[in-house]
């Protein structure tokens, strides 16, 4: 698998203290990368270090296959970037603040009714920003990162302080970059519900440290549901389980099967009534991305 950005044992201390610590993300080409963590967990750092605005105190960023440090100019010719609120001159019309960052990236006049057209503002280019609407001003802002046609895409927490519609907007035109324009877009967020409905790929980070990174399919597999067993003696009950061949996890009091098919949940329930335990109730239990996600989360804190 290629991949568009790859850290290797990234770091970035202030003081005693790691915002970043050792992190290793792997950006696959043509994904979206659903960064996340609960505010606070480095995700901002680590984006100003891809984007070069932080040094960090250790390890290194590909980007391109190319060292970050070492060609950095090159690279970031074909990044774009939307990190917090991006600045506008309010009395400007979305097409003059616009004209304003092309001429710093040196693009052709066209590209910008190109950009206008991609983020559904060309009916409001001729419009002064401080009318704009919060979720305009966020449009506002990709369309500016998207002037240099660029490769890679990051975006730190876009759908911030937007409303229901503001965030399905943001959310539809992320995908719409991706399948359309064939570009990896890197997503920082703290709400999984939203990366769930756009990501390929995702990261979880706790404190600096990658905690979870895989496909949005392999998180998704973590919430299938179980099938849960309170019976009598739980703990006796598994391993009769066990000694049958039956795979079983114990927690609080409760026997979480392995095999959630109608089958095997037969067989289990046979099995320990067979060996002189009572079954009380036999239940399948949902579990949530959010609940997974938490989980990991606390799992992170455990092994601190």
């Amino acid at each position: 698998m290629e991949y568009v950005v790859e850290t290797n044992r990234l770091s970035k201390r202030y003081g005693r203290d790691y915002a970043v610590n050792q992190l290793m993300m792997k950006v696959p080409k043509g994904s979206v990368y659903g960064f996340l963590g609960p505010n606070g967990s480095g995700k901002s750092s680590t984006i100003r270090m891809l984007l070069g605005l932080v040094k960090p105190t250790e390890g290194t960023v590909r980007i391109f296959q190319e060292d970050l440090k070492q060609s950095r100019k090159s690279i970031l010719s074909r990044v774009g970037s939307l990190v917090e609120n991006p600045s506008y001159y309010p009395h400007l019309t979305a097409h003059e603040n616009l004209e304003v960052w092309r001429k710093l990236v040196n693009v052709p006049k066209k590209r910008i009714h190109e950009v206008l057209e991609l983020v559904q503002l060309s009916n409001v280019a001729g419009k002064a920003v401080k009318g704009f609407s919060l979720g305009m001003k966020q449009r506002l802002g990709i369309a500016a990162a998207l002037l240099n046609e660029p490769e890679l895409l990051i975006l730190d927490e876009p759908t911030n302080g937007l409303d229901p519609s503001g965030i399905i907007e943001m959310r539809n035109l992320i995908k719409q970059l991706a399948s359309e324009n064939g570009m990896t877009i890197l997503v920082s967020s703290h709400l999984l519900a939203e990366m769930d409905q756009m990501a390929t790929t995702v990261g979880i980070v706790r404190k600096g440290q990658m905690i979870f990174q895989d496909s949005i399919q392999a998180l998704r597999k973590l919430a299938q549901n179980q099938v849960s067993l309170a019976v009598s003696e739980s703990k006796m009950a598994r391993h009769v389980l066990l000694s049958a061949g039956i795979q079983a996890d114990w927690k609080e009091d409760r026997l979480y099967l392995a095999d959630r098919s109608d089958a095997a949940v037969a067989q289990a329930v046979h099995t320990l009534v067979m060996k002189g335990h009572s079954v009380y109730r036999v239940e399948e239990e949902k579990r949530a991305l959010e609940t997974i996600f938490l989980d990991l989360i606390a799992a992170g804190e455990e092994a601190v």
